[in-house]
């Protein structure tokens, strides 16, 4: 099976797949250790973000992409570009047999994914859900879900990629579904976030879910805020 077009494999080997900022970066004065004043803060800041690069990996029960249960979601690593640009290589496995990776782009509303078979870039069809650009929302998910936290928890300073605020919290359902582009349904979620103790943006955060009886576990990890992206439609030429 033919996994990748010409385009995804040089996403792969030239950015996707390399360090995800994970050094340690200069730091400037903490915010309070207050956790209501730290999520105030985050919540603007998250809500400011103009770009940044994103990571996902799933482990437990496994989670589908498309409506016939084909294609189990592992990872991802992608970029997002404010307001709406975005691109990822998502590995995922085949009818629990097969893993390969998987090219997905979205600019402007338009979302494209590469077949499994071909390698080809397609226009995302009504079977699929899955959009990058939903992955890192700051207007309708990022922001208003620092903001719409509850039952917050200072958890204490953590070194995760540098010192970090580790606080712990409820997160209502609705955001969830839109910040892991639906992977996440029907369920609020304790989680855990790691935050830069200067300017409260997330770093990481770890959360598990339950779907009929069956635990999936999820780690995000967000890296390289404000970075310049040039984030291109793909050919579809193959």
């Amino acid at each position: 099976m033919r996994s990748t077009s010409t385009w995804l494999f040089v996403v792969a080997c030239g950015f996707l797949w390399t360090s995800c900022g994970s050094g340690s970066e200069p730091e400037g004065e903490p915010l309070p250790a207050e956790v209501n004043r730290i999520l105030d803060a985050s919540s603007t800041a998250m809500g400011n973000v103009t770009s940044v690069r994103f990571a996902l990996e799933r482990g437990g029960a496994a989670v589908f992409i498309d409506e016939f249960e084909s294609l189990a979601l592992d990872k991802l690593k992608g970029r997002f570009s404010a307001p709406d640009r975005a691109d990822a290589v998502l590995t995922v496995t085949v009818d629990e047999s097969l893993t390969t990776d998987l090219g997905a782009v979205a600019l402007g509303g338009d979302v494209w994914l590469s077949n499994p078979v071909t390698g080809r870039f397609e226009v995302l069809n009504t079977g699929y859900d899955i959009d990058p650009a939903t992955f890192f929302d700051p207007e309708h998910g990022w922001g208003p879900l620092m903001a719409s936290l509850t039952d917050a928890t200072l958890v204490g300073v953590e070194s995760r990629h540098g010192k970090r605020y580790h606080v712990r919290a409820v997160a209502p359902a609705a955001q969830m579904k839109i910040i892991t582009a639906g992977l996440v349904r029907n369920q609020n979620v304790r989680i855990d976030f790691w935050l830069k103790r200067d300017t409260a943006l997330v770093t990481a955060a770890e959360f598990s879910t339950v779907f009929e009886g069956r635990t999936t576990n999820w780690v995000f990890e967000l890296s390289q805020y404000g970075a310049d992206f040039d984030i291109k439609a793909p050919k579809l030429d193959g």
